[in-house]
């Protein structure tokens, strides 16, 4: 029996204690969700195998003392099948015991599902936009946006694994003064000056530079020999924008989808495929920006001032207005904001019933006003947009911080971190952690093979499972005969509950947008599993005492090797944790390899 049918148990009885008149002056309609009635795993087993405060929960709403309540829900559940035994302790927790068919039922149930074990449906109908990493076109991906590439991909994963239908999406700002600066940055470099003091530098400038200069030869054109005096138009008439010049441009418009490209590639490279590559620029060549302020307008948020435009994000609870085209006629980067969202409300394909944005920390200071267009907007703050900040990420060294980038100067990219310890590595690492949270990445800890490496930690613990599978294969051990009843030791107990548990956590790690939660879950299934295998044995164990002869040999043999149906149903379970573990590493974009 599961937490979740535990769980269902005690609402159906609750409701049929108010039914039969048993339960003071509780109504069913002050009985709360199911969801809402928590099924845990006591921290000392002698309470038995789960424990429910539901009592505690419902006693001063039905007029009576928590443990006369639990009373009530203890004489129902022990007549219940696959429950051994219910007692009632302390304040009124009702701890329960199962027997151990009903406990090793999850065995099975796992097998027969394979890795939709624990997925479910309860977001299906829902399309959320999920926004992650959008990072500026101006240079590789830094750490900060490969923790947000490993989080919002993983989370993503959850999501889907959840039944909701979700958009990957990456937002490329090809517009404004951060493309300006680059393509400066890339100038100087061409003419072998200094960087400007806004610019960009690093070795990769160099590189687009010349690539930049290679391909425009390739075409017939002498960038170089192209005017380098701000203003006038381009080649095909166009104005060019302030501060600009026609050798500038040209460097912008090849550098950038040079750089949309490299990222583009690390980011595949990286286990990281979007759905919708948005490029900002289309905002403003579209008319969206436009058709964004005149939407606001009508609703009566915009108004002049001082020559400016202005949103008047202040009715609906920012702390100031928002300035979205500036006194000079340019826009702020707002505008650009504000038509982001209604695209992504409103488009034909896939349009977001909840947008979710993954934002640097800082970021932080963009919510309020963010909030407050999506009200202006007519939509509702923290359901249809949400935004989560993630926190700041150090590598470390020998117990130092590391700058170890020759491309991108003084900054830790994407492609040093996965060479220096992988992709499993990189993406576990980054995404084990609450992104609330800043993080440390040990590289000394995280290229290792030791047990203290939380991702060597849990695939070794599939490599063994699979181990097992070899060593029973070659021992004639199969399913045959299995009784799961037989799973009736202390380690098979906890491996069993861990398993039980892993439904209610997918669906909690989705609900709370945390999907760290599924490496900390993992890490205790495997610690769970590495137990049971020193403990329990599927296959006899070969002689370990060479000096062992002839019938001390054969009692060690014996004492080591298990009834067929137990071995059988230890194999089962042995398969269970395999199943789970390679599910739940597929959620975090990490392989489960089947040796190590």
């Amino acid at each position: 029996m599961s937490p979740e049918a535990l769980s269902e148990l005690i609402f159906n009885i609750a409701n049929t204690l108010v039914s039969e008149g048993k339960a003071g002056t509780l109504t069913a309609d002050l009985i709360p969700p199911q969801a809402k009635f928590a099924v845990m795993r006591p921290k000392d087993r002698a309470h038995g195998d789960w424990a429910s405060n539901a009592a505690m929960q419902l006693a001063k709403k039905a007029g009576m003392k928590p443990r006369d309540f639990a009373e009530l829900f203890a004489a129902e559940l022990t007549n219940a099948d696959g429950i051994k035994s219910v007692e009632v302790a302390g304040p009124g927790f009702i701890n329960i015991t199962l027997d151990s068919a009903s406990a090793a039922a999850v065995v099975d149930t796992v097998l027969e599902a394979g890795s939709d074990y624990g997925k479910n449906d309860h977001l299906s109908g829902k399309t959320l936009n999920l926004e992650f990493v959008s990072a500026n076109p101006t240079g590789p991906i830094h750490i900060g946006g490969t923790r947000w590439a490993a989080v919002g991909d993983s989370m993503a994963r959850v999501l889907e694994a959840n039944g909701a239908k979700v958009v990957r999406e990456y937002y490329f700002n090809d517009h404004g003064e951060q493309i300006n600066r680059f393509a400066k940055s890339l100038v100087a470099a061409a003419h072998g000056e200094e960087t400007p003091i806004d610019g960009y530098k690093g070795a990769y400038i160099d590189e687009i530079a010349k690539r930049v200069i290679d391909e425009a030869n390739a075409d017939g054109v002498d960038v170089l020999s192209l005017p380098r005096v701000d203003g006038g138009a381009d080649q095909d008439g166009n104005p060019l924008g302030e501060g600009d010049s026609e050798q500038r441009e040209e460097f912008r418009k090849r550098a950038v989808p040079m750089m949309f490209d490299e990222i583009q590639r690390s980011m595949k490279n990286f286990r990281v495929n979007f759905d919708v590559w948005f490029h900002e620029n289309s905002l403003y060549s579209d008319g969206e920006v436009d058709q964004a302020i005149a939407d606001l307008r009508a609703r009566g948020d915009i108004y002049e001032k001082d020559g400016a435009t202005w949103f008047e994000s202040t009715k609906h609870g920012d702390d100031k207005d928002r300035v979205i085209i500036k006194s000079d006629g340019n826009y702020a980067y707002f505008a650009a904001d504000i038509a982001y969202y209604r695209n992504k409300r409103h488009r034909d394909v896939n349009p977001a019933d909840i947008a979710i944005y993954m934002l640097g920390a800082d970021h932080h200071g963009y919510i309020g006003r963010m909030m407050a267009m999506c009200a202006a907007f007519g939509d509702k703050p923290g359901e249809n947009m949400q935004i989560l900040i993630g926190q700041l990420v150090n590598v470390m060294k020998d117990g130092k911080a590391v700058r170890m980038s020759k491309r991108a100067g003084n900054v830790v990219t994407i492609d040093d971190l996965t060479d220096a310890i992988g992709v499993d590595a990189s993406r576990y690492s980054l995404a084990r952690t609450d992104y609330n949270s800043p993080v440390d990445i040990d590289l000394n800890l995280l290229s290792s093979h030791s047990n203290e490496n939380p991702v060597y930690y849990v695939q070794y613990a599939h490599a063994r499972s699979c181990n097992v599978d070899r060593n029973a294969a070659a021992a004639g051990i199969t399913y045959e005969g299995a009784d799961v009843s037989l799973l009736d030791t202390t380690a098979d107990g906890e491996v069993l509950a861990a398993l039980a548990q892993w439904p209610a956590l997918l669906r909690e790690a989705g609900d709370l947008r945390a999907p760290h939660r599924v490496a900390h879950y993992l890490e205790d299934l495997a610690a769970t599993y590495h137990k049971w295998y020193n403990v329990e044995r599927v296959v006899p164990m070969e002689l370990t005492d060479p000096e062992a002869r002839g019938e001390q040999a054969d009692a060690i043999r014996i004492a080591k090797a298990p009834e067929p149906a137990r071995a059988a149903a230890r194999l089962k379970l042995n398969d269970a944790v395999k199943t789970v573990i390679a599910e739940g590493l597929d959620l975090l974009g990490v392989t489960a390899p089947d040796k190590m």
